[in-house]
């Protein structure tokens, strides 16, 4: 079996957020207060847990993020390096506080996510440029929407390697980012904002031709315990099907998911690539048996053992 994360180089633009956590039988409708379970405090923001996620499957791996140069932000930092993670392009800035998200859980592990984001909005194109070099040796480039498109798309402009966009939280006006990015991947609210029609798995391959229209030369839409369908080529769709599992805690499967397929694919080249999706589907699935974001993904194993089914649609 193919097997060299300690080589493969995953750098992730994208934020650090401080996640606050409350846990409650349900969530809340609009003006209604609850009795909450739970309280949490615990490091997020989608870029950070991508990285983190990746780190733990034992890529080697980099954050170019910002951080506000206050108490969340050292510890932050301190954090990320305990992951093993390169954090050289990892900077506090003045003035300015740490993102934040604040997350309810409901006691089924739906979850609804307010984010702040804090020094997250200050990461710039001068922080792109001084890592000029590490992003154009990538193997792979991860980026989200969580900081200044403009940062993103002059990162995706200097990497050489795979460039993974994943286009949340949902937005539109992204065409030129779409332009540049190689691997595309949304859930089914995010790809729904962009082709302008609600998505199911009765019209996805429309909604992944649609999408493959921007650009990208290769689309993912995940969708939860159904798994994930995927195209690289109009009118050719695969759904990649997913185990089973109780969930306890949704929030950062999406992440998990990412930070394992921009893992496996830099690891695994040679393999199916519906065995990377399930592989990385695999390890979406372990994380939401636990509470948490970053302390749920699941630490180095092998996903490979399984041979995850798949459907042409």
């Amino acid at each position: 079996m193919e097997s060299s994360t300690n080589q493969a180089k995953i750098v992730v633009v994208g934020s650090c957020s401080v996640d606050f956590t409350t846990y409650a039988p349900r969530l809340p409708q609009p003006g209604e207060t609850l009795h909450g379970t739970k309280f949490a405090t615990s490091f997020g923001g989608k870029g950070a847990n991508q990285c983190v996620a990746a780190a733990k499957l034992g890529a080697n791996t980099y954050m170019i993020s910002r951080v506000g140069e206050d108490f969340w932000g050292k510890k932050y930092i301190h954090n990320l390096k305990s992951f093993g993670i390169n954090v050289t392009h990892t900077k506090e800035t003045k003035d300015v506080t740490t993102g934040i998200a604040q997350i309810s859980v409901a006691a089924n592990g739906e979850n609804q996510i307010v984010i702040v984001p804090g020094a997250n909005n200050y990461l710039s194109v001068t922080d792109i440029n001084e890592a000029q070099i590490l992003i154009q040796d990538a193997d792979v480039l991860i980026s989200q929407l969580e900081t200044p498109f403009d940062t993103t798309h002059e990162a995706f402009r200097l990497c050489k390697g795979v460039r993974l966009l994943n286009a949340a939280p949902a937005s539109t006006n992204i065409e030129n980012l779409l332009k540049l990015c190689t691997v595309l991947c949304v859930n089914e609210s995010e790809a729904a904002l962009l082709v302008g029609f609600e998505v199911t798995l009765s019209n996805i391959k429309d909604t992944l031709n649609k999408l493959l229209d921007y650009g990208c030369e290769t689309v993912i839409i995940t969708l939860g315990s159904k798994g994930a369908a995927y195209s690289t080529q109009r009118d050719i769709c695969v759904h990649v099907q997913c185990s089973n599992v109780v969930p306890v805690d949704t929030t950062g499967a999406g992440d998990a998911f990412v930070g394992a397929l921009a893992t496996f694919m830099a690891t695994h080249k040679k393999l199916p690539f519906h065995q990377i999706i399930g592989a990385a589907c695999d390890v979406a699935s372990k994380s939401v048996t636990k509470e948490g974001t970053q302390s749920s993904f699941p630490d180095k194993y092998n996903p490979f053992e399984v041979v995850y089914q798949y459907i042409m649609l």
